[in-house]
């Protein structure tokens, strides 16, 4: 591709710095410069080679995201502002004598230079690496052709994309290709994913988690050979092993090596493996030669991540206007960088800091890895165990800013270790660990720098990265930083935004009513209308129940499946020990003796633990994910369907026998109950939805402490909405009374659904009605005097409803591609032996943990279970 033409470098008697390189950290060398001397007192010069200028390779995957996101973090427009010249071109030689670099047929004097080259993708010296459908992982020129590759493989009929390296950019390569619609593998030499970063059990959780998502992953492979057919195009891989590993596309993501070949034929001083000598000033072999970044060596090590660079372009930046003059003596200077980093790869968040792997003489661990959230926490303690050294966290990095800080202040713990990784006890909170602390560990920057910055003004997240730095660099901590703010401004006594989450800047509500009056019917077009971003796991899962609400899709369908939260996803609930519960529909608790069987085969055809529910229903525990479709297909072959025992909508209407079979009954609760459930099951709602139908003021169906119930008069039914159960039990609010069966219904109806509309992100009923204005009389007013004039319109949201429910099983049955996802390992069809049961009363239970001490603290009793 041709370069932009290059504007003329202007002639000054003025200093003179050439920057060679336009990546992220040369960009952050130019804004460091520039905020102390603007272009009265200093001429810069930036060589870019790329025709863009420096953009986000932090979130380079984000580049097949749509709409396509903007990552330019510099623009010649820009850059003409700053008073910063642009050179497009390859640098080609440095005369040190005339302090001059060749670009082209352009010769730039310098009075200093400063290399920003980068690295370069590492490509293994394999048979066949240079075949036609093998590309590297870099540019956004690479991802291009990656995508231009996929699509025409995709027109052929192929679709198998694989990544060599289980690194950090490999799995970042693996997550773009599933974006682009192909069958992704990864392969790692290692035994392990990220084996830079992670311990074995860490690699593990993360593997167990990726493979959850359909990507292959196979460790332990040494590819030997890029296989290809008789045109020269990839057909697989070769490992030395002797298998193989069929491919359409192959990703080289095996590491990268620093561009140093211009200091190298310029004489510079380079290290025996490769990279620029510098030193703690960031200076070269050259005193009139800086180097910054990937291209640098400092003290043997070449450091492969965007926080030490931005390090080094500081020190650089303060080191350059010193020596030429323009400041005084800066004490500045690069010594290191810590490498702890916070990623959130294909999803999963993944944190590493301090010395992760334990290699401290003396240094103890103690760790917790929990199947039921696939998380793992691991702790590297001093000898005596007073001192984080280090720490790995897959799956959640909640406490990571906490973590780290502790390990980087080496403060002595004042509370047992296993206290810091730990989940919190239910309704409580975490503990904290500092009092301030560190936020953004890319800038350093602390919680009390991000409070400062509030109360100067700061507003919003963006307001905070300009203020503080804070988010500038990986952005791991932008959600710490989006939670800070909102708890800060309360405490300010300031009105906090509604907003969904960062990427939406809308309610729930807001969000809901765009989705309906436009129409939307993909996440794609609600967040390329309405968003920002990639998502994340706050915005994803509610746009899924707004779209279910509306539209009421198979919520696996291709479109939907990758929002669906983890029950959802699987259509079952995950259990502690990785396994499911399966739960058939019982409308109204109401099941005949046939029905029974059935259950009681299917369980002891499957091995399952049977429990009676409080919602008068049969619980299956025990299932196996690649069990779940054929249980399915045998509760479905006697009459059963899902009991939505997994979404966030209606579970049951737990009813008592009523007048047909009670001395005190006055109505028939059984059969209400029935049609009721019937008719609202599967409506998915900001919270799950539970329904209690009484025959007799004598309430044994518990009807007052449901979302909503009915209790018989002999005058009628008396319908009660906003109560629940649970950790904080509200009882119901009598609506109307007296009603009949048809008015019954219809404010039922409208009740659901305006609730459905206008409720915030898992606010139940009795929440949502302690907020609404007005309270229970504006409800009544709505639904029932229909003082919106919205009625006709919930009216006919609930007959959508209705007519177009199918049994979410069945649906999950008849997509034969979508039932690879019910597979325990993606490359097997062997099943997860590693599960351990014990015998408990004639039934199988998870056999428990076994309890660990460490040096006489007294471990804490583990929190977590079900709602």
């Amino acid at each position: 591709m041709s370069h932009p033409t290059s504007p003329a470098v202007a002639q000054s008697t003025l200093p003179h710095v050439v920057v060679v390189g336009s990546g992220m950290v040369s960009h952050r060398f130019v804004e460091q410069l520039r905020a102390q001397a603007d272009a009265a007192c200093l001429r810069v010069t930036v060589v870019s080679e790329e025709f863009r200028l420096a953009y986000d390779r932090v979130h380079l995957s984000s580049h097949f995201d749509q709409p396509r996101p903007d990552l330019a973090l510099a623009t010649p427009v820009g850059y003409a502002e700053l008073g910063v010249n642009v050179v497009f071109g390859r640098a080609s030689h440095i005369n040190h004598t005339t302090r001059s670099v060749s670009v082209g047929n352009t010769e730039l004097s310098y009075d200093v230079l400063v290399l920003a080259t980068g690295s370069f993708p590492f490509v293994p010296p394999l048979p066949g690496k240079d075949a036609a459908g093998c590309f590297v992982y870099r540019t956004l020129d690479d991802l291009d052709a990656i995508r231009t590759a996929a699509q025409a493989l995709q027109a052929a009929g192929k679709s198998t994309g694989v990544v060599i390296g289980g690194g950090l950019l490999g799995l970042e390569a693996a997550g773009a290709l599933g974006k682009l619609g192909l069958q992704t593998h990864v392969v790692e030499f290692a035994p392990q994913l990220m084996p830079a970063q992670l311990d074995a059990e860490g690699g593990a959780t993360l593997r167990r988690t990726i493979e959850g998502m359909g990507i292959g992953v196979h460790v332990g492979k040494a590819t030997s050979e890029v296989q290809v057919d008789e045109s020269g195009q990839v057909t697989g891989l070769a490992f030395a092993d002797g298998s193989s590993l069929p491919a359409d596309l192959v990703v080289f993501s095996a590491g990268i090596r620093p561009r140093d070949e211009l200091a190298r034929t310029s004489g510079l001083s380079v290290g025996e493996r490769g990279g620029i000598t510098i030193d703690d000033r960031c200076v070269t072999s050259d005193p009139a030669v800086y180097a910054v970044g990937e291209c640098a060596l400092h003290d043997g090590r070449v450091y492969g991540l965007v926080a030490p660079g931005y390090s080094m372009a500081k020190v650089a930046a303060a080191s350059v206007l010193t020596d030429l003059g323009l400041h005084e003596g800066s004490s500045a200077r690069f010594t290191g960088a810590d490498l702890s980093t916070k990623l959130k790869l294909l999803g999963v968040e993944v944190g590493s800091f301090g010395d992760a792997k334990g290699t401290t003489p003396g240094a103890r661990t103690v760790s917790l890895s929990d199947n039921v959230r696939n998380t793992y926490s691991k702790l590297v303690l001093s000898e005596d165990g007073l001192r984080v050294l280090g720490g790995l966290l897959v799956g959640d990095t909640a406490r990571y800013s906490d973590l780290l800080d502790l390990t980087l202040s080496g403060t002595p713990l004042t509370v047992p270790p296993e206290t810091l990784i730990v989940p919190p006890m239910p309704g409580g909170a975490a503990l904290p660990a500092s009092a301030n602390a560190l936020i953004c560990s890319c800038e350093n920057v602390r919680s009390d720098a991000l409070c400062s910055a509030i109360a100067g003004g700061a507003r919003d997240v963006a307001s905070l990265k300009k203020c503080t730095g804070a988010g500038t660099g990986c952005g791991g901590c932008v959600q710490v930083m989006h939670g800070l703010l909102q708890t800060e401004l309360r405490r300010l006594g300031e009105t906090v935004s509604n907003h969904l989450c960062e990427h939406y800047p809308h309610s729930r509500q807001e969000l809901f009513d765009l989705i309906r009056v436009k129409g939307w019917q993909s996440w794609d077009e609600v967040l390329e209308a309405h968003g920002s971003g990639m998502g994340c796991e706050v915005c994803k899962p509610a746009v899924a129940s707004i779209l279910a609400s509306l539209h009421n899709e198979y919520v696996l369908k291709p479109q939907h499946a990758p929002l669906q939260d983890t029950n959802d996803a699987f259509l079952a609930n995950i259990q502690k020990n990785g396994t499911y519960s399966v739960m058939p529909r019982i409308p109204g608790g109401e099941v005949t003796a046939e029905g029974l069987i059935a259950i009681g085969e299917v369980a002891r055809k499957f091995g399952l633990y049977c429990k009676i529910t409080g919602g008068q229903r049969i619980d299956l525990l025990g299932a196996q994910r690649d069990d779940l479709p054929a249980i399915w297909t045998d509760l479905i072959a006697a009459g059963f369907e899902s009991g939505h025992a997994y979404g966030k909508s209606l579970r049951t209407v737990k009813s008592c026998v009523g007048q047909t079979w009670c001395r005190y009954g006055v109505q028939d609760s059984t059969s209400l109950a029935i049609r009721l459930e019937l008719r609202y099951r599967g409506l998915r709602s900001p919270h799950k939805l539970k329904s209690g139908v009484s025959g007799c003021t004598r309430e044994c169906a518990e009807a007052r402490s449901k979302d909503f119930g009915l209790i018989a008069t002999e005058k009628g039914w008396n319908l009660y909405v906003g109560g629940n159960g649970g950790v904080t039990p509200k009882h119901a609010l009598l609506l109307a009374e007296g009603l009949d069966e048809t008015t019954l219904i219809t404010l039922l109806d409208r009740f659901l659904m305006f609730y459905v509309r206008t409720a915030d992100r898992l606010q139940r009923t009795s929440t949502w009605l302690e907020n609404l204005e007005g309270g229970l009389d504006y409800l009544r007013a709505v639904i029932v005097d229909d003082k919106l004039g919205i009625c006709a319109d919930l009216d006919a949201a609930i007959t959508h409803h209705v007519g177009t429910y199918e049994d979410e099983w069945a649906a999950a049955l008849t997509d034969t591609a979508g039932l690879a996802r019910f597979r325990t390992f993606i490359n097997s069809d062997a099943r997860d032996n590693a599960i351990e049961w014990v015998d408990e009363r004639g039934q199988i239970r998870p056999a428990p943990l076994q309890p660990v001490s460490l040096h006489g603290l007294t471990p804490l009793p583990m929190a977590g279970g079900d709602d």
